[in-house]
Order: C-alpha cells, then structure tokens, then sequence
C-alpha cells in the first residue's frame, strides 16, 4: 500500500523539520559528556583544537558553528549518538559521538560545509575546567 508508506515518510519529514536550532535535541549520550574545556586531538591529522564546551549539543555540528540547522537523530543509545543535520545555505552533515567515559569520547563528522567536503575523525579528552578567557560554546 503506497499510502502508509507515504504518512511514514511525511511523518519522519515533519520530525526532522521540527528539530530547529532552538529545540536541539536530547540525546543520552551527550549527557555522559562532562562540561569543561576539552582538547580534540584529529586521528591521524596534523593538529588539534581546545573546545570549551558548556553544552555538548554543539558538539554535533562542529564544521557549521552557530549557523541555523534542522537535526534528525538517526540513532540514540546511553553511550553513542547519530545525528544528521541541514543548514540551509551552508550545507550538511552526519556526526557521530562515542563515549567512552564523561571525560573522553570519540567523534567523527562528515559532510558539506560552503560547497566543500569534509571528513574529520576526533579523539577529545576533558583537559579541565574553562578558562576565565576561554569562549564557551
């Protein structure tokens, strides 16, 4: 029957239209992230980057920063999350987070960001509290 098969995909578009910027959403995983200032390492790349992180759901769309994206979870369990995003205009992505412990987890994201690829593998260790002078994001 075509027509349920329909509603389901209607129904699954309008969850992932829902999940706007302002309403992020919950995942289980990302609670087991402890807030604070984190190093992430890139696996097998040359550099890292130190994070302060106040709220882990910024960690699901490292290559778009602030910009105004719509999120379907794509899987969610105590210790791994999924979730692919759209930001109209600047691109796409899929990232997913593994953790290990509050104080080290596992990320990798992929996508398009402004008309270019990427594809980032990150190793991140909670290297302590955030500094005075330290952004949080």
């Amino acid at each position: 029957m075509i027509r349920p098969a329909l509603f389901g995909l209607l129904f699954l578009g309008g969850v992932a239209a829902a999940e706007g910027p302002a309403a992020a959403p919950h995942l289980a995983a990302l609670d087991a992230i402890e807030q604070g200032q984190w190093q992430l390492r890139e696996v097998g790349g040359p550099g890292s980057r130190s994070l302060c992180v106040a709220d882990p759901r910024v960690l699901l769309q490292l290559q778009h920063g602030k910009a105004q994206c719509s999120r379907f979870v794509v899987a969610d369990t105590a210790n791994s999350a999924i979730v692919h995003y759209t930001c109209p205009g600047s691109g796409h992505g899929r990232t997913t987070i593994t953790v290990e412990t509050g104080r080290l987890f596992k990320l990798q994201t992929q996508g398009i960001a402004d008309g270019a690829p990427f594809d980032m593998s990150y190793e991140a260790r909670r290297t302590g509290a955030c500094g005075a002078g330290t952004a949080s994001r």
